[in-house]
């Protein structure tokens, strides 16, 4: 059903490949997000996310991991041409130019938090223990984020 309202998004990227200082680093602090291999997460980019939808931005496999800032979806899904390229790491032989298997966005830095909201803030943190990424086994690169988790992490970063 369709709805007026942004939905709500956590993106994780690992600061080694690609930190939030790179996201506002990029030319208009925009990028595309390329390399998704995993077909529940290329359904949410194919199916859901939006231009507009929000984005907490996540450093994954960080000491410690957490979110950093919020970015916005400013281009809807497109082919990833990683998926092309033998040269690249996420080249896919089985995907055809015609129909391609993986799909990339673009997003927008929009505002780093006020204070980083570690992982383990979030663990403790009981008004979150609904909140995918802090389910154990729960690794998606993007994941739904509800409203009400949201506003707490916004709140914890001090937003």
């Amino acid at each position: 059903m369709p709805t007026n309202s942004p939905q709500l998004w956590l993106v994780k990227s690992e600061p080694d490949a690609f930190s939030w200082q790179d996201l506002v680093d990029s030319k208009g602090k925009r990028t595309h997000w390329d390399g998704i291999r995993n077909y529940q997460v290329r359904n949410f980019m194919r199916d859901d996310i939006k231009k507009g939808d929000l984005l907490l931005y996540y450093h994954s496999n960080a000491k410690p991991p957490g979110v950093v800032g919020i970015a916005e979806v400013v281009k809807e899904s497109y082919p990833d041409h990683t998926q092309f390229d033998p040269k690249e790491k996420k080249f896919d032989p089985k995907s055809k130019q015609d129909s391609p298997t993986w799909l990339m966005f673009d997003l927008k830095a929009k505002r780093k938090l006020k204070k980083f909201v570690p992982l383990q803030d979030l663990k403790d943190n009981d008004k979150l223990a609904e909140m995918l990424v802090v389910q154990k086994g729960q690794r998606l690169s993007i994941q739904p984020v509800e409203q009400k988790d949201w506003d707490e992490v916004l709140r914890m970063g001090g937003l």
